[in-house]
């Protein structure tokens, strides 16, 4: 029983299905704080595109010899390569057909989030023969993975709310939503870079653990959410359901990174981190369905 359980554990987690789930999870909590109907068309999309980016990464970052690979993900990966591809293309053909049911600004800013998630990766820029992209810039890849992640699931939803539910929403409104999504992003993000320290300087890729230090990393990872917190509470008209929610969401999020210290299993990273996306909006519905 516990090795089927693990296996399809290994199966949502590494082929970057859970991550696509986060993604949904994501453009409901807007939904949800906007108090609006979700749009079904956005939420596939944010599904398939994040599945396709994540997969079409991690097949381009292949290493020489993956099967003695450190890291269980990277094994299972490699092992399951045509799972891989094959879910890389139907998520490709899902977005192709999704993104024609939008409007052209929503279009526009799918293009825009596609070419700088594309190019990530990719060696396109050389200085002294040496082949880089835009990750390798110093401090860059944070700013990048928080700035898509907070574009494709706050500004797309609401784009698309504003051309065809007829929905407006304040630029200030806008913003500030923009601002905190992007805090908390990339307060989840730092310690995935601290866990791959060690990778990243061989590499030479300066990420902000490889830059800071491995200390210094956590009280930026705590930095980030504080400054969250302080946007809530700054900006918060009424002290109302959501509030409560996403500032325990804040809190238990705050708890995990304080606690990835020490714990350096994969499934730690890859499940509870990366779970507090969906925790965001479990609890949001929780706090919602309470009794006055």
């Amino acid at each position: 029983m516990i090795k089927y359980f693990r296996q399809t554990l290994d199966f949502l987690l590494f082929s970057n299905l859970f991550i696509a789930l986060c993604a949904v999870a994501q453009g409901l909590v807007t939904y949800q704080l906007l108090n609006v109907k979700p749009d079904y068309y956005v939420l596939r999309l944010l599904f398939f595109s994040t599945l396709a980016l994540y997969n079409f990464s991690i097949l381009l970052a292949k290493p020489k010899h993956p099967e003695k690979s450190p890291f269980r993900r990277v094994r299972w990966i490699f092992s399951h390569y045509r799972i891989m591809i094959s879910l890389t293309l139907i998520a490709v053909l899902s977005c192709l057909i999704l993104v024609t049911f939008l409007s052209l600004q929503s279009q526009i800013l799918i293009a825009f989030l596609g070419l700088i998630s594309i190019t990530y990766s990719l060696p396109i820029f050389t200085f002294q023969d040496k082949k880089f992209g835009i990750r390798n810039i110093p401090g860059l890849k944070l700013f990048l993975i928080a700035l898509v992640w907070a574009a494709s699931c706050v500004l797309l939803p609401i784009l698309e709310l504003e051309s065809s539910q007829a929905v407006t929403t304040p630029a200030r409104d806008t913003l500030l939503l923009i601002a905190k999504r992007f805090l908390f992003i990339a307060a989840i993000t730092v310690p995935f870079d601290i866990r791959d320290l060690f990778q990243d300087r061989n590499s030479s890729l300066k990420t902000i653990p490889v830059m800071v230090g491995e200390k210094n990393a956590y009280l930026v990872c705590q930095g980030l959410l504080i400054a969250y917190l302080i946007l809530l509470f700054l900006f918060t008209s009424s002290f109302d359901r959501n509030f409560f929610g996403i500032m325990l969401t804040v809190l238990l999020t705050g708890w995990l990174i304080f606690k990835s210290s020490w714990k350096r299993d994969e499934y730690y990273y890859f499940l509870y981190l990366d779970g507090t996306m969906i925790v965001q909006f479990l609890m949001l519905l929780a706090c919602n369905w309470l009794p006055v």
